[in-house]
């Protein structure tokens, strides 16, 4: 009778032993299975998919794509088992949307908890509902203490200073403020309304950020960052790339030589001793080295030329003199030229024309670092670096006796010998280019070289060296009336020089004057064109021939 009734029942039904196995089912579970032979079968043996839910209380389980939703209960005096259930549709759909959100509560749970940011999330009441473990290291404080309590007690107990769900309640958008939390350490807490379907706010997600590790971080940062622009400096000094000075155009290797060793030697104390000819560029060198030191930010480049001043006058220049040193001797005294120079540098030009009696007292000054005013009592201690130049040959004056021995090896330290223009034919033609510039910039002019006029500045001797070169430019710019310069503007003792060296010139085979003259033409080719291709339509020649006869020459393209 009681099978008959259960058969009759509109949902399904049916009884497993403890183990699973089962051994009844009724006519409506049959209907809706595809397997219609259920008893004495496990339930795994019919059911491919079986999911136990709330604690095994809820079955969702599958029989070959039929889904259906069982209830377990144990039947009372007995170890058997019974399953009652539907194979509604909605209700499946209802399981697995449940099973769904409980998997993207998973997600979100480890979101939370994973985030580096603190998170904390009230209801509409204020009352904290969610938190994670980066709150602990930001404010000192276990997460655990923080759920279930109400924002107004922390506030009041002085673990919040101002409430941010407060404000968001208040004004239903984003709120961000910073405060100083519990521990004293600066936060940004971004406050954000979560709203229902009906567009009310149902809780406030708050993102707690430490800014106080921003600000380390930064402050970190720009520390690195000022450390890494000394350093790179430091490496363009030592590498000798630093910036040459300007009016100098180097492209010669003797040049690019002593600049790259004047960089180095520049933030050293040693002295340097520039020789060279008159008009080379000694004193530029001498101020390159300054501008590239340490010391052109504490104290000044000071100059003198030993052999300008009359000797009786250069000891007061010197070393200065106290007030009533001499007759006609300033009141109040005055300060030498190697006070002015204190904490800077002291250039000491045409140093080979010192007396000797003043030789003995800068060798003094050099060893004792200090110096003593004329008619002076009390010395004054000094920090000058020196750098002497002179276009003699001191060693020769010291074996003549007309140069202290002992003060040649104190100003000889670091020397560095620049050579004429005479002997850096590279460096010609670019100074050329740079001073035209310079002066149709200075005059407002538009003045041109030809291509002999540029020949002759090339093939010329320049005994006055690169001062010289750029008198004559401005000479040329200034009292020629015509654009393009040529051979004939030049001033009569550069064309007889020119004629002079051209007779000279002329005593060899033809072969030799035609390879000279063509080796010139390139010379002047390579200055002003960027490739060969450019120089054989200028040449009215083929670019092989051209890349032949240049390499024939030892001739290099200006950008090569």
């Amino acid at each position: 009778m009681a099978a008959v009734l259960t058969d009759n029942l509109p949902f399904s039904m049916f009884i497993t032993s403890s183990n699973g196995t089962i051994h009844y089912s009724n006519e409506y579970l049959v209907q809706n299975l595809p397997i219609k032979e259920l008893n004495s079968k496990h339930i795994h043996e019919v059911f491919s998919n079986w999911q136990e839910l709330r604690g095994g209380k809820i079955i969702y389980a599958s029989c070959q794509g039929t889904n259906c939703i069982f209830m377990k209960e144990k039947l009372p005096h007995s170890e058997d088992f019974v399953f009652v259930g539907t194979f509604s549709s909605e209700l499946t759909s209802l399981v697995e949307e449940l099973e769904q959100a409980r998997r993207v509560n998973r997600e979100l749970d480890a979101i939370i908890e994973n985030s580096y940011d603190g998170i904390y999330i009230t209801d509409r009441n204020g009352v904290t509902v969610k938190t994670n473990s980066a709150i602990e290291r930001i404010t000192g404080i276990p997460k655990e203490y923080y759920l279930g309590k109400n924002v107004n007690d922390l506030m009041k107990r002085g673990i919040l200073q101002n409430s941010v769900t407060h404000r968001v309640l208040e004004k239903r958008r984003v709120v961000s403020l910073v405060q100083e939390n519990y521990l004293g350490r600066e936060t940004l807490l971004t406050g954000n309304p979560v709203l229902n379907e009906e567009g009310d706010i149902e809780g406030v997600v708050t993102n707690i950020r430490d800014l106080s590790e921003l600000n380390e971080l930064q402050s970190a940062l720009h520390k690195a960052n000022e450390l890494n622009n000394t350093y790179k400096k430091e490496i363009e000094r030592l590498k000798g790339k630093g910036a040459r000075p300007k009016g100098v155009i180097i492209r010669s290797d003797s040049m690019k030589t002593i600049y790259d060793t004047a960089a180095r030697v520049a933030n050293v104390d040693a002295t340097v001793l520039i020789l060279g000819e008159t008009g080379t560029g000694k004193e530029v060198l001498a101020r390159f080295i300054y501008e590239n030191s340490e010391r052109s930010r504490k104290g000044d480049f000071i100059k003198i030329n030993c052999g300008a001043i009359p000797p009786d006058l250069l000891e007061s220049e010197l070393f200065g003199y106290v007030g009533g040193a001499f007759t006609g001797a300033n009141s109040k005294g005055k300060p030498g030229m190697f006070e002015l120079a204190n904490e800077g540098v002291l250039f000491l030009d045409e140093v080979g024309e010192l007396p000797l009696h003043l030789q003995v007292k800068l060798l003094r000054v050099i060893q004792e670092r200090e110096v003593q005013r004329i008619g002076g009592m009390k010395p004054i201690r000094l920090d000058v670096r020196l750098i002497a130049a002179t276009n003699r040959n001191l060693k020769e004056m010291v074996s003549k006796g007309t140069f202290r021995e002992d003060l040649y090896y104190r100003l000889n330290v670091v020397p560095i010998s620049i050579p004429p223009l005479s002997e850096r034919k590279d460096d010609i033609l670019p100074l050329v280019n740079y001073y035209f510039d310079v002066m149709n910039t200075k005059y407002q002019k538009q003045k041109k070289v030809s291509s002999a006029l540029n020949d002759f500045f090339y093939q010329y001797n320049w005994p006055g060296n690169v001062r010289e070169l750029a008198n004559l430019i401005e000479r040329l710019v200034l009292v020629t009336e015509e654009d393009l310069l040529m051979v004939a503007h030049l001033p009569t003792e550069y064309r007889e020089s020119k004629e002079a060296a051209f007779q000279v010139n002329g005593l060899m085979t033809l072969k030799e004057a035609a390879e000279m003259a063509e080796e010139r033409v390139l010379q002047l080719a390579v200055t002003k064109y960027s490739n060969t291709y450019q120089i054989a339509e200028a040449l009215d020649s083929s670019q092989p021939t051209i890349v032949r006869k240049l390499k024939k020459y030892n001739l290099k393209l200006k950008d090569a």
